[in-house]
């Protein structure tokens, strides 16, 4: 196991990391799964029209605060989605054919992103870091594992919602000021906004594809208080980056 502690003059005390496209690739099945979904529903209605992706979209949403997130809320959504948009005309086969898109999605292989490993092995050499993932408890579980990160995080925390007030308690349990804590992450809705909004700061990887409610936040293109780097090798010189604005903060 990693572990480090870092030199009293260092403005920056801990590095958190996401999980889910920013550590291994996650999104890519979640959009397959959409797509067998719509493929689905075309024995009923014209999937070409914008509205019925968009209608899941809506049911997610609303059944966050019920369901939260990861590939059983996604199911559950899919199932009262298919069955308010066609009516109740979709049948018992149909559903059965969407618990099924749950179940292999749950199965989905956890690929490492390039990058990854090294770049969090260097950085844990210099700072403590700690895995902050959001999701279905079981599955991140089984994600972890499977990616054998372990040795590389003594701390991983996985919580419900990512908004400021997980991260003030995170960061309480640190008894570290918010303001010498960097969360490394490719959604500025869950990673970066909630955390330079409570004073810290924040490196943001973009990753390929981002599921539609991610993609609304209020951080600003020129953030001061963020980074960009553009692939997990860069993490690191990103680092070095926030550490500088930071200790002149």
């Amino acid at each position: 196991m990693i572990t480090s502690t870092p030199a009293p003059s260092r403005a920056i005390g801990l590095v958190g990391f996401d999980g889910d496209d920013t550590l291994w690739k996650s999104e890519d099945y979640y959009r397959k799964a959409e797509q067998d979904y719509l493929d689905l529903l075309s024995h009923y209605i014209d999937v070409h029209d914008t509205r019925t992706a968009r209608h899941l979209l809506d049911v997610q949403r609303r059944n966050l605060a019920v369901f939260g997130y990861g590939v059983k809320a996604m199911s559950l959504s899919m199932i009262e989605a298919a069955i308010e948009i066609t009516e109740q005309r979709i049948s018992a086969a149909h559903i059965q054919k969407i618990l099924d898109l749950g179940h292999e999605t749950l199965r989905h292989p956890v690929d490492l992103i390039d990058g990854v490993r090294e770049s969090v092995a260097k950085i844990a050499e210099q700072y403590p870091v700690v895995l902050i993932t959001k999701g279905d408890l079981f599955h991140q579980e089984a994600k972890i594992k499977v990616a054998q990160l372990h040795d590389l995080f003594p701390r991983i925390e996985i919580v419900s919602e990512k908004d400021p007030e997980t991260y003030a308690r995170v960061l309480a349990e640190f008894d570290l000021p918010m303001q010498r804590f960097v969360m490394v992450g490719n959604s500025l809705r869950s990673d970066i906004e909630p955390v330079v909004t409570l004073g810290g700061w924040g490196v943001h990887t973009p990753y390929a594809v981002t599921w539609a409610h991610e993609t609304e936040h209020g951080v600003a293109d020129d953030e001061p208080r963020m980074v960009t780097a553009d692939t997990a090798w860069d993490w690191p010189e990103a680092l070095l980056a926030i550490e500088a604005k930071a200790a002149k903060a």
